[in-house]
């Protein structure tokens, strides 16, 4: 993770942003980063005259909601950023662990989240989990109960939230209307294009920054 100074006073110089999750965030198979989702969300960002840095991010494929809360044990981040994002959650879920399992450690992360943004919850922004299901990969998979389990994980995810004082935007929706163009090779993560429309759910929270 790249080093970052603390969030600057308004106008001063580009908001700092920490992004945490997992591939979803890392952009697994993509050609760059510069295709991956949080990523994209700062150019966006800067285009309509919010200077927000790119990103530092802390995410790895597979990784679960202890996962992530472990690699951060390990290794916190130094400073306070003007924007942390989270998306987390599709490993907890793909694993079969309980609803309230991934409910504590997703409560945890938005601590975490909060601490980092300088004990403010106003500029941590928690997308919801995408519908793996509807991948290519998932074909043959029980797609439908597959998006039971995500939309009961996105429910405790939104209420946790909702309770924190957190911004919650529901990707979901987009993921379940994904064309076959919107997957990378293996057929279960996204293309560019198709985490464009993520950054641009997430574009309003940005822009109330400053």
């Amino acid at each position: 993770m790249a080093a970052s100074s603390a969030p600057a006073p308004a106008g001063s110089g580009p908001i700092s942003y920490l992004a945490l999750g997992d591939s979803y965030t890392i952009g697994e198979g993509v050609a760059s980063p510069a295709e991956r989702w949080p990523n994209q969300l700062a150019v966006l960002a800067r285009a309509q005259g919010t200077e927000l840095a790119d990103p530092d991010v802390i995410a790895r494929t597979g990784w679960t909601t202890s996962d992530l809360l472990d690699a951060l044990d390990a290794a916190p981040p130094r400073t306070t950023y003007g924007l942390v994002s989270l998306l987390i959650g599709v490993n907890d879920q793909y694993d079969g662990f309980p609803v309230e399992t991934f409910r504590a450690g997703f409560r945890k992360l938005l601590g975490r989240a909060t601490a980092y943004a300088g004990g403010r919850a106003q500029p941590v922004v928690v997308l919801s989990i995408p519908d793996w299901g509807r991948a290519p990969f998932a074909a043959s998979r029980d797609q439908a109960y597959i998006a039971r389990q995500i939309d009961q994980f996105n429910a405790v995810a939104q209420a946790e939230c909702q309770q924190a004082g957190i911004a919650f935007v529901n990707i979901t929706p987009l993921t379940r209307n994904a064309s076959s163009t919107d997957f990378v090779a293996d057929g279960l993560h996204y293309s560019g294009a198709g985490m464009a429309a993520w950054a641009q759910q997430a574009l309003g929270t940005v822009k109330q920054l400053r």
